[in-house]
């Protein structure tokens, strides 16, 4: 015999279908992400595979946790609504313990890695892995420099360079050194800072975007299985119906209390 609303039952059962929906949109994303980022160059930013491992496991956590809900409500199942219980209070606190300050520092972002980025300068004069992963980068986003070609100062690497068919499209500028009497370079007009910035926040706010939405998720599952789990505990408890009680009833008419048939 059912002990559990069916009502209720439908709804938690299409909350953890929803929910699951949501665990692969995020797999999704991370993978498109990961795409998107190795065809601009990206796979070299800093953090770029722990954010992606960091989707791929909530994806996955997500869609698990769905599954054990979905199924406890179908069995009615005591034991998995209660797992499910705790796995919504403690994904809603974890979410809430990320998404806050990341939500937060969002802003400072940008700030902090152009400091980051103009500590390496110059880069003629960094470390040969800053270099390589300059050049890389250069290279596959077509662009010179983090925030100018100047940033080689006398060394353009030939990762700057445009070819004749980039020079006619207006992507390219032309740069020398007379003193040196070295001839002018054909070299990429963007600089390549503000193109891994927009890799970077995107990721950022991909990741703000799902741990908002899966603490929301999560509260309401809360709520949902909590009362799931009451009404598994108290089966013979009866429904309470609403009702108006007999004090707001409208009284019968004066007249028809002290109206007295005729005695015949």
């Amino acid at each position: 015999m059912a002990q559990v609303n069916t009502c209720l039952k439908r709804t938690f059962t299409i909350f953890n279908i929803f929910f699951a929906i949501v665990g692969g949109i995020i797999i999704a994303l991370a993978l498109l992400s990961q795409v998107m980022t190795n065809v601009n160059g990206g796979d070299n930013l800093e953090g770029r595979t722990t954010g992606l491992l960091v989707l791929y496991i909530v994806g996955s956590v997500t869609m698990v946790i769905a599954i054990l809900g979905a199924y406890g409500a179908h069995k009615e199942s005591k034991v998995c609504l209660i797992v499910f219980l705790v796995c919504m209070v403690i994904g809603s606190l974890l979410m809430l313990r990320v998404g806050i300050p990341a939500a937060s520092a969002r802003p400072k972002l940008e700030g902090m890695l152009e400091n980051k980025f103009r500590s390496l300068l110059p880069l003629d004069e960094a470390s040969d892995e800053v270099k390589n992963m300059a050049e890389s980068l250069q290279t596959q986003l077509h662009c010179c420099g983090l925030f100018s070609y100047e940033d080689w100062e006398q060394k353009i690497p030939d990762s700057c360079l445009c070819n004749q068919e980039e020079e006619l499209e207006g992507k390219c500028q032309s740069v020398g050194y007379t003193l040196l009497m070295q001839p002018k370079k054909s070299v990429y007009i963007k600089t390549c800072f503000p193109i891994i910035m927009y890799y970077v926040l995107l990721v950022i706010d991909i990741m703000i975007g799902v741990v908002f939405t899966l603490a929301v998720l999560a509260l309401l599952g809360m709520v949902l299985s909590s009362i799931m789990i009451h009404q598994l505990r108290y089966p013979d408890r009866p429904t309470v119906l609403l009702s108006v009680p007999a004090i707001f009833t409208t009284p019968p008419p004066k007249y028809q209390e002290l109206h007295n048939p005729p005695q015949y």
